[in-house]
């Protein structure tokens, strides 16, 4: 539980969104997703900072489409991420039963026979798809897995999200004493996800291309598998017709020799060229209103969405 004392702007915040989840609780799955995509698309057209941010990133990203072709990408990821914390909100209502029954999985089984090594599992994913519904249904057809996650802005939200994480089973990590955590968590042979895509200014970033731009990324995935031959395997929920989502399981990540020079670097360009080759094929799912590359002009900025800003240590 967050020690943080919650100011009004905090219990506000709080209050507006268990009331949401009270709405979409007794509302239908379609409708759920259609008030998300409405809320998304609300603050597509009044959160300017993150429209002006989003499109300079589609731009410098997509060159060649035109500005109309940016704009709908634009458009799609606002509704997507409205869609997102709708659908999230509905999933924290639903029994474990009722959460099997909107999914399906493709890949499981790469999981298992990673988890056959003995020396656990590295999971990776981006701020793409619903990587939230993700973290919730894996554990119940795998094992239970730990989540590295910052603590959010708001202490009340903050608790709530983790009361959600953790109703599966799911361990939930956050920066003190992360490495050690994470090490003791794959000594037995547990799983444990990482977001990737976020810009990072601490001592272990290393620059990789995303999207042939370099970009500051956390090479502590890297450093983790090298150090424990932990396998690591790239996770993707996307979404299906009629309010189902599929959990893609990918191969997982061939590592460079241990020995090879700069082994960190080429095993987080890896795993980044994996992320960018699911973005190009699902533009609207991804951030594309995080400050991912800190050559695009702007700066940080808040608004519906949890802050991805902030410089992440893991030690």
């Amino acid at each position: 539980m967050s020690d943080r004392t919650p100011t009004l702007q905090h219990r506000v915040e709080y209050g507006l969104v268990v009331g949401a989840r009270g709405l979409v609780r007794v509302l239908p799955m379609t409708v759920v997703i259609g008030l998300g995509t409405l809320l998304g698309r609300i603050f597509c057209a009044l959160d300017r900072g993150h429209r002006r941010l989003a499109l300079g990133n589609l731009e410098a990203a997509f060159p060649l489409k035109t500005s109309a072709e940016r704009a709908a990408i634009a458009r799609d990821m606002f509704g997507h991420f409205g869609r997102l914390l709708t659908v999230l909100l509905k999933f924290s209502t639903l029994t474990k039963e009722q959460m099997l029954a909107r999914v399906e999985f493709d890949g499981t089984e790469r999981v298992a026979a990673a988890h056959g090594r003995g020396r656990g599992v590295l999971l990776f994913t981006g701020h793409f798809g619903y990587w939230e519904i993700n973290a919730l249904v894996h554990a119940l057809v795998l094992q239970p897995m730990a989540v590295l996650a910052r603590p959010l802005d708001n202490p009340l939200l903050h608790d709530l999200l983790e009361h959600v994480r953790r109703r599966t089973g799911n361990a939930v990590i956050y920066r003190r004493g992360a490495i050690r955590r994470v090490l003791r968590a794959l000594a037995a042979n547990q799983a444990v996800a990482v977001l990737i895509d976020q810009h990072m200014q601490a001592r272990d970033a290393v620059y990789v291309d995303f999207f042939t731009r370099p970009a500051a990324t956390t090479s502590a995935l890297a450093a983790l598998a090298l150090r424990t031959g932990a396998p690591v395997i790239p996770v993707f929920a996307l979404p299906l017709p009629g309010g189902r989502f599929r959990m893609v399981y990918e191969h997982a990540v061939e590592p460079p020799p241990a020995d090879a020079p700069d082994a960190l670097r080429e095993f987080t360009q890896r795993c980044t060229d994996v992320l960018e080759m699911y973005v190009r094929r699902y533009p609207g799912l991804w951030l594309w209103m995080h400050r991912r590359w800190r050559d695009v002009d702007g700066a940080a900025v808040r608004g519906m969405f949890p802050a991805v800003d902030n410089d992440e240590e893991t030690e």
